[in-house]
């Protein structure tokens, strides 16, 4: 029996795909990172997924204390459980905490989206990233720069196998389920912000209201509770301009319906970038850097450090024309398939480097 560990709502399209492939015994494990039902509840719904066989209620709290809890809550779990191996995603809380608690009891740990790097410590993300890859006995990369980033943190090459972004199987499996969705008239943009650098500091997150504030089309923005408890801490409620509808989350599909239909869309996240990319749609990243190059290198993304360059960049990714799905090998709708078939054939290896 395999451990598939998911807590925050990326997880869950992530890890998908090796549930509908997965020929081995397994139980899902949803460590609470994201609890509420507009952050979790409504992915098992909508991606058809079983529902978990562990809650751990880990939600809450700062990154550190965050990263205990699930650590506290898992081992008792994984202890009972005796997994052959754990299989962690991504690069939230959960998954470095539940690779150091595999680690530690001898567990084999899987890592699918190993390899990414922002190269960018500052980025809680890049922590888990890299800590968890250096725990990890199988390493699943979604691009090749992953593999050089890998190779080059000393990791050795046989334990590196490309399987491809599972994260795409589930958008194009789902995609047709969005055709009736209501959205807006275009032109409108799609706006995704949540990353502690942007919402967490009061004058980096105005500046990026007041540019959002000076484009010419309406933003649709289902805001991130934590973006929301900035704005209204930081004392910005009246800075939110007029041309800037903040909703409450979507669900996945409502979310996907929204972006493949945005004439552009302005984000923070990872997640987001590789999906605009394949679905053709222009896609502006507030960011000084991006651990999926790729999506700049192959897709629609560019990168915008300074908020004030948004309308900039805005109106330079709407100047081109949209190129319709863009192809990245590997982001084929088969990731999970091959991601299944190699953790396969680690545990016919017997789980080991």
């Amino acid at each position: 029996m395999i451990d598939l560990v998911c807590g925050a709502r990326p997880n869950f399209m992530k890890i998908d795909p090796l549930v509908r492939a997965a020929g081995f015994p397994f139980r899902i494990v949803h460590t609470g990172q994201h609890y509420d039902h507009s952050m979790s509840g409504s992915f098992f719904d909508q991606l058809g997924l079983p529902r978990p066989d562990v809650f751990l209620g880990c939600g809450g709290g700062s990154v550190t204390l965050q990263t205990a809890r699930i650590m506290e809550a898992y081992e008792p779990v994984l202890i009972r459980g005796a997994p052959e191996a754990v299989v962690v995603v991504g690069d939230v809380n959960s998954t470095l905490a539940c690779s150091l608690t595999a680690a530690r009891h001898g567990v084999p740990v899987i890592h699918l989206e190993a390899g990414l790097r922002s190269f960018d410590r500052t980025m809680p993300e890049e922590v888990n990233r890299v800590l968890t890859d250096q725990l990890s006995d199988l390493l699943l990369i979604t691009s090749p720069e992953a593999r050089d980033n890998l190779l080059a943190e000393g990791l050795p090459a046989d334990a590196v196998v490309m399987t491809g972004n599972t994260m795409i199987d589930t958008l194009l499996r789902l995609l047709p389920e969005t055709d009736g969705i209501e959205v807006p008239e275009k032109p409108y943009g799609l706006v995704t912000l949540h990353r502690p650098g942007n919402v967490d500091h009061g004058e980096r997150l105005s500046e990026i209201l007041s540019a959002l504030g000076r484009l010419d089309m309406p933003l649709v923005f289902p805001a991130h509770p934590r973006t929301l408890r900035s704005i209204s801490e930081c004392g910005l409620a009246g800075a939110v301009p007029e041309n800037l509808r903040m909703l409450a989350p979507f669900s996945y599909l409502e979310f996907v319906a929204h972006e493949r239909s945005a004439s552009v869309v302005i984000t923070d996240s990872g997640g987001v970038q590789e999906e605009t990319s394949v679905l053709g749609v222009p896609c502006v990243t507030v960011r000084p850097n991006t651990e999926r190059p790729i999506t700049c290198l192959l897709g629609t993304n560019v990168l915008c450090p300074d908020p004030r360059g948004i309308p900039d960049a805005v109106e330079e990714r709407l100047s081109r024309a949209r190129v319709g799905p863009v192809e990245i090998p590997f982001w084929d709708g088969k990731a999970g398939v091959r991601a299944v078939e190699a953790v396969s054939e680690f545990m016919r290896r017997g789980g080991k480097r």
